[in-house]
């Protein structure tokens, strides 16, 4: 039976995050502990926001990793810490996630894994979590899931509704230091969530508005967002997107993130996962073309394409303008990388909602093609 649930809070707009101490509060947290990466630490951005009397763990790096969470968990039950406070981006949300399932939940980590049937395990709270977006892309601020690189360095994803965070503050102007390439890369992430959860085979028509809408916001404000980070109307637009991706994501994904997951845990290459998802996108739309072509037709109309054939050249010709790479090639991987990484994205969850059936020699062509 399908289930429709938006419920987390969502504090929006230009500005927002300097009320964040005020939905601490708000969330019951008394002493949470403060996520996030050490780029951010040492910003100035923690000082901004009222943050640094806050137990830290600035340990997050791009693609988190079990060790990371053992880490941050360690430092919470150290200081005693009743909830979480996640600064950053997906990475840093989706560790704080992790560590809060850890909370409560014996280790390993991987035994909660959607790969492992581990949602029926989370059964036990997960402390209250506000998510304060810097980024504009994984959605993650507003989602039920999230990722992490075990230590075998399978990237695995973690669904219950216990990992729907408390708050979000979603305050545009946090990412307008965000520079050209970081702007681009997230901003495909969010542009893949909205295209991959409308093309899902999974029914919600809920999350097919959400997602449309979010696409057509994208894929307008992304170029001004990345020419000039300054454009406050185009960050806007842009954390709208990867908000509304972030809603519409739970109906499901597809081939474009089952084929990402696996390069994601590539520990030595650390691989962005939004600019793995732009890569993807148009050889993925190109090979689902005929299983989804009433899809594909609505997202061009919504784009203002002539038809639906057009939307996988729309995509390369964007990654061109963003100067995001072209190939796996330009990203560092090679074709012996690949070798291992077809099995890995056929058991990925996202898999079994494509719109075309995929099998193992499916997921390995379109590696190929993306070298």
């Amino acid at each position: 039976m399908p289930t429709f649930s938006y419920v987390n809070d969502i504090y929006f707009g230009l500005g927002t995050s300097q009320k964040v101490l005020e939905v601490v509060a708000e969330s019951g947290c008394a002493k949470p502990l403060l996520v996030t990466d050490q780029g951010l630490s040492g910003s100035g951005l923690v000082e901004r926001l009222a943050l640094d009397e806050l137990p830290k763990f600035d340990g997050v790096r791009t693609n988190p990793t079990e060790a990371q969470v053992s880490d941050g968990l360690a430092i919470y039950r150290k200081e005693k810490c009743d909830g979480i406070v996640a600064v950053g981006g997906g990475s840093s949300i989706d560790l704080a996630k992790c560590l809060g399932i850890l909370v409560n939940h014996s280790e390993p980590l991987e035994q909660y894994a959607i790969l492992n049937a581990g949602q029926a395990r989370i059964i036990e709270a997960v402390p209250p979590i506000v998510a304060v977006s810097t980024t504009a892309g994984s959605g993650s601020e507003v989602g039920k899931a999230a990722l992490a690189t075990m230590g075998s360095g399978d990237k695995l994803g973690f669904l219950s509704p216990k990992l729907l965070p408390t708050a979000a503050v979603c305050d545009p102007d946090l990412t307008v230091s965000m520079p050209p390439g970081l702007t681009a890369g997230t901003g495909l992430d969010a542009i893949s969530h909205c295209v991959e959860t409308f093309c899902s085979t999974r029914y919600n028509p809920v999350a097919d508005a959400i997602a449309l809408d979010g696409l057509a916001r994208g894929c307008g404000a992304i170029e001004r967002a990345v020419k000039d980070g300054t454009d406050r109307e185009a960050r806007q637009e842009m954390m709208l997107c990867s908000l509304q991706g972030g809603m519409a994501f739970p109906k499901s994904l597809g081939a474009v993130h089952s084929l990402s997951h696996p390069l994601g845990g590539f520990a030595e290459k650390q691989l962005h996962h939004g600019t793995l998802n732009g890569l993807f996108l148009p050889i993925v739309l190109r090979f689902n073309m005929e299983f989804c072509r009433e899809k594909v037709a609505r997202m061009a109309e919504c784009l203002g394409l002539d038809c639906g054939d057009d939307l996988p050249s729309f995509f390369e010709g964007l990654n061109r303008k963003l100067g995001l790479p072209g190939s796996l090639g330009e990203m560092g991987v090679k074709a012996e990388d690949l070798e291992p990484l077809a099995e890995k994205a056929m058991m990925d969850h996202c898999s079994a909602t494509n719109p075309r059936l995929l099998t193992e020699r499916d997921l390995r062509e379109l590696y190929h093609a993306a070298l």
